[in-house]
């Protein structure tokens, strides 16, 4: 899927919380066919800019669109997977329940479409992400990746256009990272995914383009990447430099540190 259509748009966007600036001048468009990843320190607003995106806060100035229409009047369905999520793991609830939880509207306080079709196509989501052996196990017997491949079949099953994930891979070993990312290369051919990662050394091998923020934005078309970009980003204090784009463009020397012209 490799369309120019834009489903989220955000201009000159700004957010602030207590008196501190989080977010400043944001201008975004991401694309049907996009998958992008957002990485930067903590605090650096990347959760913050995912809840504006899903309507759960509101910019204090700038704008945003989701299909032509601002957060929480527009139609689209975006699938949601957060950072963290409490399982109640003493809950009997299977892997098949979980997924089937995605089919509940609040706005109308109900779940939507005929139960054995819903079943129906929960297995098949589950059947796509490899989980579908798992279907009536409990959701507590499952591994961290197991889990996570749970929540996303419950993103999944309102047919979003957006997937949004936050920091997907946090409870999942190396290996299972790798695979998980495979997924969404694959998914990816479907749906466009914004997702945000600490993980830059894996997903530059994966994702198509990459944001940096901090305060403020840096975007990027992925690169081939390495152990010193990772370093220099996560060392760099300078809100106006962005430490990618000087690996990228060979400006750093990687021995002093120090940027050149």
């Amino acid at each position: 899927m490799e369309t120019n259509k834009p489903i989220v748009e955000i201009r000159e966007l700004c957010y602030s919380a207590g008196g501190q600036d989080i977010l400043h001048d944001i201008n975004l468009s991401i694309n049907e066919g996009d998958f992008i990843s957002i990485i930067g320190p903590n605090g650096g607003g990347k959760t913050t800019l995912l809840k504006i995106i899903l309507g759960l806060l509101k910019p204090g100035r700038g704008s945003i669109t989701i299909n032509n229409s601002r957060p929480r009047t527009h139609n689209t369905p975006i699938g949601y997977v957060p950072q963290h999520v409490n399982h109640n793991l003493s809950f009997p609830a299977t892997a098949l329940d979980v997924v089937l939880m995605g089919h509940y509207d609040p706005r109308r306080r109900f779940y939507m479409g005929n139960k054995a079709e819903r079943r129906k196509g929960a297995q098949a989501i589950m059947e796509r992400l490899g989980i579908g052996a798992f279907a009536n196990r409990k959701i507590v017997a499952l591994s961290g990746g197991q889990r996570q491949r749970v929540l996303i079949a419950r993103a999944l099953i309102s047919r979003p256009e957006l997937l949004v994930l936050d920091e997907p891979t946090a409870s999942i070993d190396t290996k299972g990272q790798t695979e998980f990312y495979e997924m969404l290369k694959e998914l990816n051919k479907d749906l466009t995914i914004l997702m945000v990662s600490h993980d830059l050394m894996v997903i530059a091998s994966y994702v198509k383009s990459i944001i940096c923020l901090n305060r403020t934005m840096h975007y990027h078309q992925a690169f081939a990447t390495s152990g010193e970009v990772l370093d220099a980003f996560h060392s760099c204090t300078v809100e106006e430099i962005c430490p990618v784009e000087v690996v990228a463009q060979g400006k750093l020397d990687t021995k002093t540190g120090e940027v050149s012209g």
